[in-house]
């Protein structure tokens, strides 16, 4: 037993079932219920970039029912007051009804930091256009035959599967109709408590057919146990920190299943820097050691169409972006470089200068980084103001500030629109693979993950290949009650804030600045629209079962049929006379410039060609685009 699967293990056995859980539970006081309340009822009503879109797409009023629940709390004392579950309950449903996953009530303790489990997890295909349900993976050491992996279930508590899943998707937030079946189906048997009120159920009763398809019943509880600690400390004042753009569902839930189901992937901290990896290319069908491998999973792929890279990236929730962008750039390398298979499926976001800073790395056009929107409340204002010179260093609202003041003459609704991302960091390193890339999408993705699958398909980087029939839609930056609070108290405090600390370790988060597309669908706002795929694969069993089978073969047929072009660039000659040599493929002209100016343009007329250059020994950035029939179709950038 490995280091990893034994601390799980133990883990796991000191989980507790949920009735006895429950018992540690409602410590809150009526006074610390009001604060709650009136807190969430400031985020709302004057942070809250997505309010008014929410009240008109969903129908509504988080703002009344904050009210309302305020007002019900005046009549109660500490004798009458509501058991603390139906409080959570309510609270919690009053932040999901905005069916915005960056907006979220965070419970207080004990739940904070819980996760409630069954120990399967279930996943869906398509056998034509009817959908099935298969246990897809179970717990080490669990136990119950026939029941295990392959098991396909019919009913949920004596209500058929699908029907269920409709049940649960109704009350977990998805701000569209493919978000929310995604969501509802994973929280039938896996619940982050910091996210969601514990189950209704202590336990479930499922129905399956076995390997045999003989109908058996499964009645098994519901656990409680302690989930894995997230990479970034979201409420500290630091560019991680400011620059979120995360579904803090998912992001848990990835933990959670970590933890669960692949042990092997935990590790205590990134790292872009572990000795002894491989500097050898992927033999086919062989994966690709990582240094960060709860971020990525790299292998080569064998499909009818050819041999190709597939790299999954599980999440941008990182704290150094640039060492995330490294290792990605060192795993793509050892993969096939005729064609790539990026696989974000499941990613909550995280970083958003990770997500925007990767576009670079496979295109060799230049990056224009999604522009963020405030909504324009005189606390928004306030916030600005204080760090308009960004007094931390941390946090720079300067560019935001003139629209903001200049809505209070022309009544507009949102700020200007800036980039959180800044542009030289998105096109600091330039490209990295010159092969083409198809990227794979879920309704699970969601946040600076929306944010990257929006930018590849305004870039036109490549196909975008979904497994659902949209991403997750989340199209913002999110901060942290306790964010928004420190940023009225630094570099020192405002007068009249109207943060309070919360109780319980009680939190709070809100989408505070709103993100729009860029290129032809410039000013389209991500959220609650997402990203539409190019093309729809549904999931089947194959995939289910046999690593994503058919979805590999679909993706290898694309990029079977797309150009294969190769630019590589070495610097040589001797001291002060240094020259460029060139290799290339499917290019007919190559444009060099040094430090930004344009210095020499050469036909390609053979695949290696070596240039002297005027001036390169002293240049910083040598840049090299190439061409094909009078389009630029690759670049390369050495930063020497």
């Amino acid at each position: 037993m490995t280091e990893q699967s034994g601390w799980m293990a133990k883990r796991l056995a000191d989980a507790v079932e949920l009735q006895d859980f429950l018992r540690t539970a409602g410590t809150l006081t009526l006074a610390d219920r009001r604060t709650l309340v009136q807190q969430a009822l400031v985020l709302i009503e004057q942070n809250y970039v997505h309010l008014p879109l929410k009240v008109a797409m969903h129908a509504v009023s988080p703002v009344q029912r904050l009210r309302l629940l305020g007002l019900r709390l005046t009549r109660q004392t500490d004798t009458t007051m509501d058991p603390e579950w139906r409080f959570h309950a309510e609270l919690s449903a009053i932040f999901h009804s905005v069916r915005d996953l960056h907006t979220n009530y965070l419970l207080p303790l004990p739940f904070s930091g819980k996760i409630a489990y069954l120990p399967f997890q279930i996943e869906e295909y398509y056998d034509g256009d009817e959908r099935h349900y298969l246990v897809t993976k179970v717990v080490e050491g669990y136990s119950a035959p026939p029941f295990g992996t392959g098991a396909e279930v019919t009913h949920w508590n004596g209500i058929p599967i699908d029907r269920a899943v409709d049940i649960s998707a109704a009350r977990f937030a998805g701000s569209n109709p493919a978000a929310s079946h995604s969501r509802g189906l994973q929280a039938l048997t896996i619940r982050p408590l910091r996210i969601h009120v514990p189950p209704d159920e202590e336990w479930i009763v499922l129905t399956y057919a076995d390997a045999h398809g003989i109908t058996q019943e499964l009645r098994e509880k519901w656990r409680i146990t302690g989930n894995l600690p997230p990479f970034v400390n979201a409420d500290e004042v630091s560019i991680a920190a400011v620059a979120q753009g995360l579904d803090l569902g998912t992001d848990e839930i990835g933990r959670a299943i970590k933890m669960l189901y692949v042990p092997q992937a935990i590790t205590a901290q990134e790292t872009a820097d572990v000795p002894g990896l491989t500097t050898e290319p992927a033999a086919p069908g062989a994966e690709v050691p990582t240094s960060m491998p709860g971020m990525f999973r790299a292998r080569s792929v064998v499909t009818a169409s050819g041999t190709f890279g597939h790299l999954r990236v599980f999440t941008f929730n990182v704290n150094d972006p640039d060492g995330f962008v490294a290792e990605f750039v060192r795993l793509a390398g050892l993969l096939p470089q005729n064609g790539l298979i990026l696989d974000v499926r499941g990613n909550g976001g995280g970083h958003i200068f990770a997500s925007e800073f990767l576009l670079q790395t496979l295109t060799p056009n230049v990056i224009t980084p999604e522009p963020a929107q405030f909504i324009t409340t005189p606390l928004n204002g306030r916030i600005c103001a204080q760090h308009e010179q960004n007094p931390t260093g941390q946090i720079d609202l300067g560019p935001w500030c003139r629209s903001m003041q200049q809505a209070l003459e022309t009544g507009a609704v949102y700020s200007g629109g800036f980039p959180i991302t800044p542009a030289d960091g998105a096109n600091a390193i330039g490209q990295r693979y010159h092969g083409p890339v198809a990227l794979i999408t879920d309704a699970r993705c969601y946040s600076a993950t929306d944010i990257f699958a929006a930018g590849f398909q305004d870039h036109k980087i490549g196909p975008v290949i979904g497994v659902d029939d949209n991403t997750g839609a989340g199209g913002a930056n999110v901060w942290t009650h306790d964010l928004l609070k420190l940023l009225l108290e630094l570099p020192e405090p405002a007068a009249g804030s109207p943060y309070l600390p919360l109780p319980g370790e009680a939190s709070m988060r809100v989408a505070i600045r709103r993100t729009v597309r860029v290129r032809d669908l410039a000013g389209t706002p991500v959220e609650d629209l997402g990203v539409v795929p190019d093309h729809r694969h549904r999931m089947t069993r194959a995939d289910l079962l046999q690593d994503n089978a058919d979805l590999l073969q679909r993706a290898g047929r694309l990029l079977s049929g797309l150009p294969v072009r190769r630019l590589d660039v070495e610097l040589g000659g001797a001291a002060g006379e240094l020259e460029l040599t060139l290799r290339t493929s499917l290019l007919d002209r190559a444009d060099v410039y040094l430090d930004g100016r344009p210095r020499l343009t050469a036909d390609l007329t053979r695949e290696d060609l070596t240039l002297p250059v005027p001036g390169l020994a002293d240049a910083q950035v040598i840049r090299v685009e190439g061409f094909h029939e009078g389009r630029l179709a690759a670049a390369r950038t050495l930063l020497p």
